[in-house]
């Protein structure tokens, strides 16, 4: 009998989930929309309800109706789920509270009791597997940021003072447990819930960013990916781990003994293209669809006639200023009367990739490795034209992975090592992750970017004393009103 594994992504914006085969085709897909995040007071960010459960059921049903085979020849499901939030349950596992986003600034402080009844702390993987199955358990590679953890040991600290400074008590924890390995089973209440089969195995994975790496077959060192999504980062592994890194950040991978390093990045990187794209109006829109695509497939193509370099613009996508940096805003340089629509997209493009080879170079000299393939995902990898600037301002070849949804892949990548469809976790890469494309350098093109990626790490060197004095103007107009 053919088997199949389901991958749980709980992201952001939606709740994916979807089926796969042994070799990793699609079979059957649900995604539900989160609604909007609520701020009941000033910089609070919480989900409203249950929504991060009822939005996970709702995609699992959907799945499953669509899934033509016996539902017995599924072996497991993958769950993958939101890093750095933090939700509070009462003693039966239910929400003794709103489940914190990762902006909430609480997450980022140690814990504070804000109910009397919440008994137990955890993640939203963890409260998602208590919904699944009952269970106080986690994967201990979710646990990055104010939690009383022993990174090398990935378990908690033995080390007293680790939880007076987070907040936290050893009892109010759930059991973890390594990514791979079971979380429990699906309950009968679950399963009514969900369509998910009782009994069926919940395979813990890892963080979102370290499910999605995985799921692009990021397995070798060598290899770099390139995450275009809303937050643009750039990723490695490696079984090092860092403790006071200057250039990236060091957390858990979707395999035991491996580390994830993610790379400083742009907070609203493809935010930004969306942002320009909507800015041309209605009409822009319209006469898109009147020729039958969308505006972002015109606007690919003008831009691919547009030579490199934009004209002489160069775009710094600070459109969401960095922490280290609030008073830095966004950057068009360079304007003159002939420029285009064309020009300004393809230099937002530019930006996104010469600011991302500044924050792998860096990443590199302090990983100590040097890549020779780079592997890209999220909305933006579906642009040949954005692939390509990649591949010429790196100098790297860029290559795309087949499918959509690489957390949901990856979640279902560890179901299929952890329940014997495939033999290892090598093994199920292999054979469910496939390269779709790839994109080689073209030297003419990256001799051009060369000169040009120079010029732009040194714009931010004349800006910063302009966007500070226009922030004190701003904070002096905010007091005096």
């Amino acid at each position: 009998m053919p088997r199949y594994v389901v991958g749980i992504d709980s992201g952001s914006q939606s709740s994916k989930v979807t089926v796969f085969d042994e070799l990793g085709a699609v079979v059957s897909e649900g995604r539900v929309a989160l609604r909007p995040t609520v701020s009941p007071t000033p910089g609070a960010v919480e989900h409203p309800g249950d929504d991060l459960w009822e939005s996970i059921a709702a995609a699992c049903r959907m799945a499953m109706a669509a899934f033509p085979h016996d539902p017995r020849s599924i072996t497991g499901v993958g769950l993958c789920t939101i890093r750095f939030c933090r939700a509070s349950l009462r003693a039966d596992g239910s929400l003794a509270g709103p489940v914190l986003s990762w902006m909430d600034p609480r997450v980022g402080r140690p814990f504070e009791a804000e109910g009397g009844d919440a008994a137990r702390v955890t993640t939203s993987s963890g409260y998602i597997t208590h919904r699944l199955t009952g269970r106080f358990r986690d994967t201990a590679a979710q646990y990055q940021g104010v939690w009383p953890i022993d990174h090398d040991a990935w378990d908690w600290s033995p080390d007293e003072t680790a939880y007076t400074a987070t907040g936290l008590r050893r009892e109010q924890l759930s059991e973890l447990v390594l990514p791979g390995e079971i979380l429990g089973e699906v309950t009968a209440e679950a399963a009514a819930a969900t369509g998910l089969p009782v009994g069926l195995p919940v395979v813990a994975t890892a963080n979102d960013k370290a499910v999605e790496a995985l799921g692009c077959g990021l397995t070798d060192p060598r290899t770099l990916l390139i995450s275009l999504g809303t937050y643009i980062a750039a990723m490695s592994v490696g079984d090092q781990r860092a403790a006071a890194p200057t250039a990236y950040w060091c957390n858990f991978a979707s395999e035991p003994g491996v580390f994830l390093y993610e790379s400083a990045g742009i907070r609203r990187g493809m935010w930004t293209i969306s942002w320009f794209r909507d800015l041309l109006g209605e009409a822009a829109a319209a006469a898109a669809a009147a020729e039958g695509t969308r505006l972002e497939e015109v606007l690919n193509r003008e831009a691919e006639r547009v030579p490199a370099g934009s004209g002489g613009l160069l775009s710094v996508l600070d459109w969401l200023a960095p922490t280290g940096s609030p008073h830095r805003r966004g950057s068009i340089l360079g304007f003159d009367g002939w420029h285009g629509r064309a020009h300004v997209y393809r230099s937002l493009l530019e930006g996104i990739a010469f600011t991302m080879r500044r924050a792998t170079l860096a990443m590199a000299a302090e990983v100590g490795v040097e890549y020779d393939r780079v592997v890209v995902s999220g909305g933006g990898s579906s642009s040949d034209l954005m692939m390509q600037i990649l591949a010429d301002v790196v100098g790297l070849p860029t290559e795309r992975v087949v499918g959509e949804s690489a957390a949901g892949r990856g979640a279902a990548v560890c179901a299929a090592a952890a329940t014997g469809v495939h033999p290892s976790l090598g093994a199920a890469v292999a054979a469910m992750v496939h390269r779709r494309d790839r994109f080689e350098p073209d030297p003419s093109t990256a001799a051009v970017y060369a000169d040009l990626g120079a010029l732009h790490g040194s714009i931010t060197e004349a800006t910063d004393p302009l966007y500070e004095r226009l922030a004190a103007l701003g904070s002096a107009g905010t007091a005096s009103s």
